[in-house]
């Protein structure tokens, strides 16, 4: 299981972001009245308990860094504007355009109840369509199937999503596996002939390898694993988030007797060639 906390807001103190705590209670509790909802309401909208808000507009606790995310994108400004500007509840902050999906900075998640842990989403291929037009909405996002997984692999602190994929161009994996993925936050760290899933502003939800990182000319080039789809570049302005693919889930078994089968078949061929070989060099 996954023992370690995600980080809080004392991880930025090694950085360069100055952490006011009363500054951010301040912030939460006017920017919240300006949108005239209670406590409970807003607690709803961000998925936790109406006592975690209290207890962040107390300056009693501090909320972790995937609430802090879910709260920014929710109000529509950056955390460096949470944590350094000052807001008062005639407010209108100017809005932050990273919120909205561009330049993978931050994006809505979904927390425990409790507001400690982040759980894990899940877009099954039905939701496929739905997520390009709400991946921006924490309460559609919310409102998706939601669970943790308990694999030592992924590690804490860390955002993931399971994507279901369909289709045969990245086969050998099989139409309707779901892909375990990590979320970027940065073009540097996409690595070539790398598989991602990544959202599309045409596309949608696509499944591919990138090769040549980002071109002279702006662009990524996405990879099928199945030869019989040409390779394509989608220029950075037309994406929206990418994700690292980590693992796979499939519910599709192998079909036993048949690979048995096609298994025989190699076997037999190889067989005849060595045979056919070792009668050639009798001749010589």
């Amino acid at each position: 299981m996954i023992t370690q906390p995600p980080p809080t807001l004392h991880d930025f103190e090694n950085s360069n972001i100055f952490v006011n705590v009363s500054l951010l209670s301040e912030n939460l509790r006017s920017l919240r009245k300006a949108k005239g909802m209670t406590q409970a309401d807003f607690a709803i909208r961000i998925g936790v308990n109406r006592s975690v808000i209290g207890a962040y507009e107390e300056g009693r606790a501090e909320p972790k860094l995937q609430t802090l995310q879910a709260i920014c994108h929710f109000f529509e400004i950056s955390v460096d504007q949470m944590l350094n500007e000052r807001f008062d509840a005639n407010s209108t902050p100017a809005v932050n355009k990273d919120v909205a999906g561009q330049n993978l900075r931050i994006l809505p998640v979904v927390v425990s109840s409790s507001g400690e842990e982040e759980n894990v989403v899940l877009v099954p291929e039905k939701a496929s369509a739905g997520y390009v037009q709400g991946y921006a909405d924490t309460e559609y996002i919310g409102n998706l199937p939601q669970f943790n997984l308990p694999f030592p692999e992924l590690k804490a602190g860390k955002t993931y999503r399971v994507f279901q994929i369909r289709g045969d161009s990245m086969l050998p994996l099989q139409s309707g596996t779901y892909i375990i993925c990590e979320y970027l936050t940065d073009w540097n760290d996409v690595r070539d002939n790398q598989c991602y899933v990544l959202l599309t502003r045409n596309d949608g939800i696509v499944y591919k390898r990138i090769e040549n990182h980002i071109r002279k000319d702006g662009t990524l080039l996405l990879i099928s694993d199945n030869a019989q789809y040409e390779p394509y570049a989608v220029h950075v302005d037309e994406i929206l988030e990418v994700w690292k693919a980590l693992g796979t889930i499939s519910f599709e078994l192998p079909n036993s007797k048949m690979d048995y089968s096609d298994l025989q078949k190699v076997m037999l061929a190889i067989n005849h060639i060595q045979k056919d070989v070792s009668q050639l060099k009798g001749r010589f």
